[in-house]
């Protein structure tokens, strides 16, 4: 049965996905296939805008540039496509009627040097390029809001999941060789990419705005995290805390070991919208790996 709509089922929302070869837009491509009628729409090459956004009920908008270089050289850059490209997007679903934008943001909009467990009260301060580019985004699409056009702004933690190319995919190859590993505690928050795609999916139906915080139920440390992964390469790794106090020194002067070992997460609260486990979301991000 269908609606007015030429192919679309009756009740079956529209949704317009902006960033087809992200990973994010493509995995939520899988998830959600069967749900909504969605069109994949490239961001880079100006095809967004031949594109009528009338009859569409939301628009996730996952495109975007990260850690290309921390030059300030690139502010610019970076500015144009996380921020400039995404507000122009948002100003042509408000004068087309889209009901919903949401906008994947980043958990580095705040001040991760001083601020390690965050909540809904912690205030964004971002030190990075790339952080000030999602916050100044985020400062301009909420001037767009109106009765009409309902904002979701994600500030998303590190996601992972399987065809995952980023800091998840690097540990993964880096656990395969590493025979021992630093017993350091720390806290995570992370998301898997399952996890993350349900929350739009609940976003999407009840037309939902707001700024969003998402996280797998469980925070993890990095040790717990490198272990796991270990476990599901049938592989052992000898931990030791006899390098914790030069990684205590290192990660308050060096990027990486910052990245690795020092604590960033949110304030812990049960999400519906989870429906895979840590465990399981780690068997998952590594079935292509694991043969």
């Amino acid at each position: 049965m269908y609606g007015e709509r030429k192919g679309t089922i009756m009740g079956m929302k529209r949704v317009l996905v902006i960033g087809e070869k992200s990973y994010i837009g493509k995995s939520f491509k899988t998830f959600a296939k069967n749900r909504y009628e969605l069109k994949m729409v490239n961001s880079r090459n100006q095809e967004w805008r031949s594109v009528d956004f009338t009859g569409y009920d939301s628009i996730l908008y996952c495109a975007g540039i990260a850690h290309v270089s921390c030059s300030k050289k690139m502010r610019t850059y970076y500015n144009e496509v996380n921020c400039d490209l995404a507000v122009d997007v948002a100003k042509k679903a408000k004068s087309e009627n889209v009901k919903q934008f949401i906008f994947i943001s980043s958990i580095l909009v705040y001040d991760i040097k001083n601020e390690s467990k965050i909540n809904g009260e912690t205030m964004p301060n971002p030190v990075s390029i790339y952080g000030g580019s999602k916050h100044k985004a985020e400062q301009e699409l909420q001037k767009l809001i109106d009765d009409n056009l309902k904002l979701c702004i994600i500030r998303s933690p590190m996601v992972y999941g399987k065809y995952c190319k980023g800091n998840f995919y690097k540990l993964a190859k880096l656990v395969k060789i590493m025979p021992f590993f630093p017993d350091y505690s720390n806290r995570r928050s992370m998301i898997f990419i399952d996890n993350l795609c349900n929350l739009f999916c609940k976003l999407i139906d009840n037309n939902e705005r707001g700024v969003f915080l998402p996280q797998n139920n469980e925070c993890v440390s990095t040790t717990e995290l490198v272990c796991c992964i270990a476990k599901y390469y049938n592989k052992r790794i000898y931990k030791t805390k006899l390098f914790n106090p030069l990684i205590c020194l290192l990660a308050k002067y060096i990027y990486i070991f910052e990245k690795m070992f020092s604590d960033l997460y949110y304030e812990r609260s049960e999400n519906e919208y989870n429906i895979v486990d840590f465990e399981n979301s780690i068997r998952k991000s590594l079935d292509i790996f694991v043969r």
